[in-house]
């Protein structure tokens, strides 16, 4: 299908696309990799009146190191170059990224844009949520931190205000002290998660005895990604994987849809973790 009419802008800066976003009347979007946002346009089932196309803004491309060795990842780096990127140590986004969409996605989709669109079965969400990441948002007004925990609000939904644009994604530094892992299956076609487990397992003091730190966030389960915390609560009064997985869905309204009902998507959900905590446990030092 054709989309509906529009406008278009492409700013030379971000500064200059804050003051355009500023300008706009509540139907302007923002566009960069446009894997997410195009398709729906097409389906006319997003009609926004202006895009603003930052996608060749290259201060928002690329990843660097900031203080206490943690990771500032621009909002425009795509999945492809991310992965590539030397400076990721994290496990679990070696296990996811590869697996991400096909090669054209993973080459044009951009780490800030799969969050801002916040679909519920997209891989990244879940992926920050058990980093514990921070996403940085600028407007006119200046520029917020917002914790990764208070970003999704539901199904396509986020903490980002109408005149503001995702612009970094933080990440803590890595550490020998920690193992981490990334479990899913997908719908074939797609590659979308049916369910989907993050893990980040971790002595937070060091040492070599107990966890007693631990991140489990699910994708594709529920109307929005979210951290597990019955099963998290689980492992580490047990410490046994299959304890926190019997909890993977506890307290959330698990989806129900073409691709497959709540029942088989709970019970593929504790199989996620069970097998991503297995995994964590095991790279941990």
């Amino acid at each position: 299908m054709i989309p509906a009419a529009f406008s278009y802008a492409r700013p030379r800066s971000i500064d200059e696309a804050v003051k355009l976003l500023k300008k706009g009347d509540g139907s302007t979007k923002i566009i960069a990799g446009g894997q997410s946002l195009l398709p729906l346009m097409k389906l006319r089932l997003a009609r926004p009146g202006q895009l603003i196309d930052i996608g060749r803004l290259a201060e928002l491309r690329g990843v660097r190191k900031i203080a206490g060795g943690r990771l500032a990842i621009g909002a425009l780096t795509t999945y492809d170059e991310l992965l590539r990127d030397p400076n990721i140590v994290h496990a679990l986004l070696r296990d996811a990224l590869p697996r991400i969409g096909d090669v054209q996605v993973r080459n044009r989709g951009t780490i800030g844009g799969a969050i801002a669109h916040a679909d519920p079965a997209s891989d990244m969400p879940a992926l920050l949520l058990a980093l514990n990441a921070e996403v940085v948002a600028r407007s006119a007004r200046g520029e917020r931190t917002i914790a990764i925990t208070d970003f999704f609000k539901g199904p396509f939904a986020t903490a980002l205000a109408s005149d503001e644009i995702l612009v970094e994604i933080r990440l803590p530094a890595g550490s020998n002290d920690y193992g981490s892992a990334y479990c899913s299956i997908e719908q074939p076609a797609s590659g979308y998660s049916l369910a989907g487990a993050a893990v980040v397992v971790g002595r937070s003091r060091g040492g070599t005895g107990p966890f007693d730190d631990v991140r489990i966030a699910l994708a594709g389960v529920a109307d929005a990604p979210y951290r597990a915390t019955a099963a998290e609560k689980a492992f580490l009064a047990s410490a046994r994987p299959g304890d926190a997985a019997a909890h993977a869905t506890d307290g959330v309204s698990v989806a129900s849809d073409i691709h497959a009902d709540a029942e088989f998507r709970a019970a593929v959900a504790a199989v996620q973790v069970r097998r991503a905590l297995e995994a964590a446990i095991a790279r941990a030092g």
